[in-house]
């Protein structure tokens, strides 16, 4: 992990450090743009090649039945299914406290407007299930789903060699109510639901994290007019912590640590105006690294994750909103005034006792989040994620004859005397 200065780096040190490896490589956007294309001509049967290629799945039937769910609630323990059902209850509330009612507006007398949300009807969702099988994804994209009232929701998840899902995935979508799950991943999942096969359905719109080949399928698809929609493009995972000299060196460390867990791409920050805790950062980390089994991945991840030494806490907050990271610690004195001045942030975890693991699990607000600094401009997964707004409005004869003018005035300035008469015929009609 290297350490820096920060009124010592020039404008280009600092703009070298906001930026993020580039996500695909063009071997792997040309490898899955044949993909994609290949399942969107021969359906199921390319399905099974790329299982039987990528996954080493010999896949005779594509959707999970219900023998292999009940298996699958069997096997896992009660206190994994307690624990689900917990973190199901407070996802459920934070997710339903998005719904809104929609209000009527008189923009002029007889002229009312008003918008209202429809569900996307059929939505995909995509469920890692490599090296850490992700049962909280199925919450975080499953329920808000359900919330919205999305008439079909499909799941796909990689199949083991001997074809069967992960358990933990199965009884996640048990807790949720999926019971439409094919044994598919990676990109072929994403081609598959983008554009439909003899068994899987097409889908609206895709949801779900995954590699960089999951990820240039999803920019694909969602460029290709035949395909899908999706949620959001999700590059490695990343945090920023901003501390002070208040904040506890081992907590920090653990942080930082816990986001490298994830995957060697995955980076961590740490902005803090404390140049002793920075110190004994650099000196702990080793230590804390090896502490765990994915140290390997922890350690490759620590080599991308660097220290900034800030003149204030509103230099840190500065730095932090330029970065946009995805999750956003504030371990300091005052964390939640601090708090107010952030702009750009996929999640923030507020104060000494808010650790990412909890929105990655069971405080109640989704982990699928915005990476890569894409947090400027777009918020992570929501309600509103799975919904449209439709726009309404009501007109009567005299609303109309008020706004008339204003209609014509626009319609003969543009040239479209048609929209003009579409306006005057209405008032000229008995």
């Amino acid at each position: 992990m290297k350490k820096y200065v920060e009124n010592k780096l020039t404008e280009q040190d600092r703009f070298a450090l906001l930026q993020r490896s580039s996500q695909f490589q063009n071997e792997t956007e040309a490898a899955v743009k044949q993909l994609c294309s290949d399942i969107k001509q021969r359906g199921d049967a390319a399905v099974y090649e790329y299982s039987l290629k990528f996954d080493k799945a010999n896949i005779r039937t594509l959707r999970v039945s219900a023998e292999e769910f009940e298996s699958a609630k069997r096997s896992v323990s009660p206190e994994f299914l307690d624990a689900a059902a917990a973190a199901a209850g407070n996802i459920r509330k934070f997710h339903e406290s998005q719904k809104c009612n929609s209000q009527k507006i008189e923009t002029m007398k007889g002229v009312t407007c008003w918008r209202e949300p429809r569900p996307i009807e059929n939505v995909g969702l995509y469920i890692p299930a490599g090296s850490a099988p992700l049962p909280s994804t199925v919450l975080m994209l499953g329920i808000p789903a359900k919330i919205a009232g999305c008439k079909r929701i499909v799941l796909c998840s990689p199949p083991k060699k001997d074809n069967s899902i992960n358990d933990f995935v199965l009884a996640a979508a048990s807790i949720v109510g999926i019971d439409e799950i094919y044994k598919v991943g990676g990109a072929q999942a994403v081609a598959a639901m983008a554009y439909g096969t003899e068994t899987i359905p097409k889908v609206d719109k895709i949801f779900g994290p995954g590699n960089r080949f999951v990820t240039a399928a999803k920019q694909f698809v969602s460029a290709d007019p035949g395909g899908a929609q999706i949620d959001l493009l999700a590059g490695p995972s990343e945090v920023l912590v901003i501390a002070d000299e208040s904040a506890d060196p081992d907590v920090v460390a653990y942080d930082l640590i816990s986001q490298c867990e994830h995957d060697a791409d995955a980076q961590a920050v740490l902005v803090t105006v404390s140049k002793k805790l920075a110190d004994e950062i650099m000196h702990i980390l080793p230590s804390r690294a090896g502490e765990f089994p994915r140290n390997n991945c922890i350690s490759a991840s620590l080599e991308r994750s660097f220290i900034v030494i800030a003149d204030s806490l509103e230099s840190a907050v500065r730095f932090s909103n330029d970065y946009a990271p995805e999750h956003l610690i504030i371990n300091t004195h005052n964390a939640e005034r601090l708090a107010q001045s952030v702009t750009s942030a996929g999640s923030v975890f507020i104060g000494p006792f808010a650790p990412v693991t909890a929105g990655d699990y069971a405080s109640g607000t989704n982990h699928t989040l915005p990476t890569n600094g894409a947090a400027r401009f777009t918020g992570g997964v929501s309600l509103d994620s799975y919904q449209k707004y439709i726009t309404f409005q009501l007109i009567d004869k005299a609303g109309l004859a008020v706004l008339a003018p204003v209609l014509t005035a626009f319609a003969e300035t543009e040239g479209l005397q048609a929209h003009a008469r579409a306006v005057t015929s209405r008032l000229s009609s008995k």
